[in-house]
């Protein structure tokens, strides 16, 4: 037993044992580097730093730019709801006797703000707004979780120990502090809302809205003396419906005295207020709607901000935006978590690819290409996109390229300057392309512009069938519609920066609405009587007596002269619209895999991203089990597949010999085959063991082994027979 310092710690223990004390500065343990965790294993520690400090810098930038987003999307709902607050704390305190306000002394004003399904944002989203209530309104808030409030007691304990400074949220206290903390706080405090209420007015002062000669700044002044208290429940649907009622009833009965107002967080409906509430609980609130913006809207948004753009160097490729893309959609609808994704892409990217040096602006970049070492552009020269650059090259610009490091470099900068350009040149593109498309029926290229963006990255759009089927609907629109379509593309291309390839394709724009607003004034009279007298002579030659040759003749040469028809005016401009837009498609829609290192801006590792962010949990057990040396990487544990290795753990050994049975395993022969292979790897004969008794360590072993499968769902206990065990697991490995 350790003795600890008289007046400092002490232990009272009469059996010995192992006593940790935590040192009050715990708290300023020195973390870990994580640039050096970062370059751990690297040869080229220089390289890796830069790599480290590069990705830190970028990621700050998105990190700014998605809060900039989050509060500018946040921005309208926050706005009404403080003024729903402000005006319901004003009409609580002005004294009015009419019928109406008599009525509705009871209700508690309630906001409820329907959030959606993606309950991870919601905590950012509560977070925010509880800052800015306590930044321009009031101090007094409060925020309740369904987990930690089970019974009635449990949230008035929560709201008054938040209210009343007997939080214990503070994470660098010591644990031991914490708990005699809570005990005293809960000792000291009664926990209703009558102790509410007195300190509330202890603490409050009086509004002096009496006065006859200030009755008309009451609302005002009791506004600045009187702030009102604001619960907030962060997720409704987790809360047991009888405490919600219980709360409301008993709060409903003070609201003449505390200026309550509550904020429901619902992720589904709102219909969900009255399925929890009977009408007598729901009766007593006062409940105004809220509508945020949709998960799919936040995250159109933030795609727009962070991945078309030329602002941030990084790009993904379409494999690894899919895989972000189906995450969101079919497990969460989170933004936090698509974030977080993307963030996680960045890092594996400036990990893995030790040329994500040079994934900076244009500016720094050129300065970092004349800074690169022989080995760096030894690894430029193994890109794969640029040993295709090289081989279509003639043969001195290659000697050159692959034997001199300089000229190597003026090159690279070349290449990296083009690969910007490609990229303002490709989003403004992209951006006409979805507005023309996004209106047709059926939403051939898709409804949604990273839709199309992920099929632009992984293929040339123009060759697909869908690509081909909007260009016919296109060919089929109004001039009215064509004309909004084009204008369209126009504020887009004023809106970018553009450079000075689409200086021109915004002139032509410009040209086609002209060209446009003039078809009004001019009347086609020639092709009026062109098309009569196309009309007029098929007839003529149909009433002349003819045989089945001449008659069939006559036909195919209507058939021919219909559809060599002369076009319109606007048919012939629509027709011209249509092939400048396929032009600019053709010419500025190239998949990235067409540019020279690309490699250095686009994260391809699709497989890493969708092993960390969607796990399979049993595969990965299965794995674990079958094969160790997967995650182990220890050489003793190398075996070929289906084997049984003796050197492996023994839950390995059991879990391969359960394979090999049926949907009954009778634990003595278990344990019999259990003990053969593990005596095969300590080279004992088990043959010439005593009298068949089992050595007591092995059994334990065993027994350990088979606990664990048992705990991690493998097998059960049956009760068809008492010396066997069921399997539960089928195929697999």
């Amino acid at each position: 037993r350790r003795s600890a310092p008289v007046g400092t710690m002490a232990t009272c223990s009469v059996s010995k044992g192992c006593f940790v004390f935590k040192s009050k500065d715990s708290r300023k343990r020195q973390r870990p580097v994580t640039a050096d965790l970062f370059i751990k294993g690297k040869a080229v520690s220089e390289n890796g730093r830069l790599r480290f400090s590069t990705y830190e810098s970028l990621w700050q930038q998105m990190k700014a730019e998605t809060e900039r987003l989050q509060e500018n999307l946040n921005e309208k709902i926050f706005d009404s709801l403080l003024s729903f607050i402000k005006k319901s704390h004003i009409q609580l305190h002005s004294k009015q006797n009419d019928w109406s306000y008599r009525m509705r002394c009871c209700e508690i004003p309630t906001a409820a703000v329907v959030l959606g399904v993606n309950v991870p944002d919601h905590e950012i989203t509560f977070q925010s707004l509880s800052d800015l209530l306590k930044k321009s309104l009031t101090p007094h808030v409060v925020c309740l979780q369904g987990k930690e409030c089970t019974t009635v007691k449990q949230v008035l304990q929560k709201v008054l120990m938040n209210l009343m400074g007997g939080t214990v949220n503070d994470k660098e206290e010591d644990e031991e502090d914490i708990h005699h903390s809570v005990h005293f706080s809960q000792r000291k405090m009664h926990c209703s809302m009558a102790s509410l209420s007195g300190w509330y007015n202890a603490t409050t002062p009086k509004s002096t809205s009496d006065s006859p000669s200030k009755k008309t700044k009451t609302p005002s002044l009791g506004q600045e003396q009187s702030p009102p208290i604001v619960i907030i429940f962060k997720d409704l649907e987790s809360f047991l419906p009888k405490v919600l009622q219980d709360f409301i009833t008993i709060s409903s009965n003070y609201i003449q005295q505390l200026p309550l107002v509550l904020v429901f967080g619902i992720a589904t409906s709102p219909i969900t207020i009255h399925r929890m509430l009977p009408h007598a609980v729901s009766s007593l609130l006062c409940i105004e709607l809220f509508q945020s913006l949709s998960s799919t809207e936040h995250l159109t948004s933030v795609i727009d901000k962070l991945v078309l753009t030329t602002k941030f160097p990084f790009k993904l490729n379409g494999k690894v935006l899919q895989v972000l893309i189906s995450i969101f959609l079919y497990h969460d609808f989170s933004v936090r978590n698509f974030v977080k994704g993307f963030q996680l892409s960045l890092l594996e990217h400036f990990y893995s690819q030790p040329l994500s040096c040079l994934c900076s602006a244009p500016d720094e970049a050129n300065t970092r290409v004349q800074n690169l070492t022989h080995d760096d552009c030894e690894l430029i020269r193994q890109v794969p996109s640029f040993m295709g650059y090289v081989e279509k090259q003639d043969s001195e610009k290659q000697i050159e390229l692959l034997t001199n490091d300089q000229y190597l470099k003026d090159d690279v900068q070349k290449l990296l300057l083009d690969l910007h350009i490609y990229h303002k040149n490709y989003f403004p593109v992209l951006k006409c392309l979805h507005v023309t498309t996004s209106s047709l029926p059926k939403y051939p290229l898709g409804k949604q512009i990273r839709e199309l963006y992920i099929t632009c990255l992984e293929r040339n759009i123009w060759e697909t069938e869908e690509y081909s089927s909007a260009f016919q609907l296109l060919g089929m629109m109004s001039k009215d519609e064509l004309v909004c379509l084009l204008q369209k593309c126009r504020d887009i291309l004023k809106s970018s920066k553009q450079p000075k390839a689409l200086i021109d394709t915004l002139h032509t724009l410009e040209e086609f609405l002209t060209r446009f607003q003039k078809l009004d004034d001019i009347v086609p009279v020639a092709e009026v009587k062109e098309d009569e007298d196309h009309k007029k002579s098929p007839r003529k030659s149909l009433q002349e007596k003819t045989d089945l040759y001449q008659l069939q003749k006559t036909l195919m040469e209507m058939k021919t002269s219909r559809r060599s028809k002369k076009l319109s005016r606007f048919e012939v401009l629509r027709m011209e619209v249509l092939e400048f837009l396929d032009k600019l498609v053709r010419q500025y829609l190239l998949p990235p895999e067409t540019q020279p290192l690309h490699e250095v801006v686009y994260f391809s590792g699709a497989g890493t991203i969708r092993r960390h962010l969607n796990a399979a949990p049993r595969t990965a057990l299965q794995t674990a089990l079958s094969n160790p040396y997967y995650y182990l990487q220890n050489e003793v544990l190398r075996s070929e597949g289906g084997t049984i290795t003796n050197t492996a753990p023994d839950i390995c050994i059991v879990y391969k010999l359960h394979l090999e049975c049926g949907r009954l395993i009778n634990l003595y022969d278990w344990l019999q085959a259990f003990i053969t292979v593990v005596n095969a790897a300590e080279g004992k004969d088990p043959d010439k063991m005593s009298n068949g008794q089992v050595d007591e360590v092995l059994h334990a072993r065993f027994i350990r082994a088979v606990s664990e499968l048992e705990f991690l769902g493998f097998v059960k206990p049956t009760k068809q027979k008492t010396d066997h065990v069921a399997r539960l697991t089928w195929g697999g490995f």
